[in-house]
């Protein structure tokens, strides 16, 4: 991102906006809500679940846990998280389109309401009663929308280094209308881009998105293998997605993790600061602060990051 695009959070220069959106850069039919009112049965029973949007791995037995990426991640992300879980728990590892060498049907079109939109019909369709909800970055605010418009459908979630509205780092008098130009300049950038510069920014923003030499690795090729303007639309529609006015009337159960890294993430200050403020409308929101640790908690932070888990699905 240029330094036209520059948040006034100060170590959030352009590779590091990334850090919090994941990459520098269905709705439910008449039949879905008719077969939800029957009685449930296992997602393996149900009918195959068929989108453009998005698909699902399910693994292990147990209540349910959806696990949901963030942009240009794989459902790979989750991998340990879902190794570990999927003994008492029946995981579902989403995998978004347009992603880490999945296809992208959908052009420049809308990217985020169409798969909470899926996300919800899945549920639907799959039976699942009030699954937990997981997601990392863009996959977080899916999590909060998915609450925040289908509230019966969701039993908790969790963020991970998510901000319910991202270009908040513009400012505090940021709105989604102001940050337009600067989502639109991003995606731009994202599709402008020759291959050798994109594979050099992208390297670069995997240092500023994750401590750990390997996950640094695997994020450069997820964002190399995702369709530019999967990755153009999502960062669109992250950037002027605010879901802050929805906040005060959530019923739904959250907890927010964030990061804070002293040698090349957020401050701890900042980090407080910025996730106190933005989730202050929330009531009951359980904000935890993961030292040590940049954009990819669950990869930084392994440990702490599944004690923290185990004590979000304890509850």
């Amino acid at each position: 991102m240029s330094n036209l695009i520059r948040p006034c959070w100060g170590v959030f220069a352009p590779s590091r906006l990334a850090v919090i959106l994941g990459v520098v850069i269905a709705c439910a039919v008449a039949g879905d809500q008719a077969r939800a009112q029957a009685a449930p049965q296992t997602a393996s029973a149900a009918a195959p679940f068929a989108s453009d949007r998005l698909s699902v791995e399910v693994v292990g037995q147990g209540p349910d846990v959806i696990l949901i990426p963030g942009l240009a991640s794989s459902r790979e992300v989750w991998r340990a998280t879902a190794d570990r879980l999927k003994a008492t728990h029946r995981v579902h590892l989403v995998q978004l389109a347009g992603f880490a060498g999945e296809p992208w049907t959908h052009g420049d079109g809308a990217f985020v309401q169409p798969e909470v939109d899926e996300l919800a019909r899945y549920i639907r369709q799959a039976r699942l009663d009030r699954p937990a909800v997981i997601g990392h970055s863009m996959g977080g605010l899916s999590g909060l929308l998915l609450a925040q418009q289908q509230s019966d459908l969701v039993g908790r979630v969790m963020t991970v280094d998510s901000l319910p509205f991202y270009s908040a780092m513009f400012g505090p008098t940021a709105t989604a209308e102001s940050a337009k130009p600067f989502a639109d300049q991003a995606a731009n950038m994202i599709l402008s881009a020759d291959t050798a510069s994109f594979r050099t920014q992208q390297a670069a923003t995997a240092q500023a998105l994750s401590r750990t030499a390997s996950e640094q690795a695997r994020i450069l090729a997820w964002s190399l293998a995702t369709d530019r303007h999967a990755m153009a639309s999502a960062m669109k529609d992250v950037m002027t997605t605010d879901a802050r006015p929805g906040l005060a009337t959530m019923t739904t159960p959250v907890t927010a993790l964030y990061a804070a890294d002293a040698d090349g993430g957020a401050p701890t200050a900042m980090a407080d600061a910025m996730w106190t403020q933005e989730y202050a409308a929330l009531p009951g929101v359980s904000l935890i602060r993961v030292d040590g640790s940049r954009h990819f908690i669950m990869a930084d932070q392994p440990a702490r990051f599944a004690e923290l888990v185990d004590a979000f699905l304890a509850k």
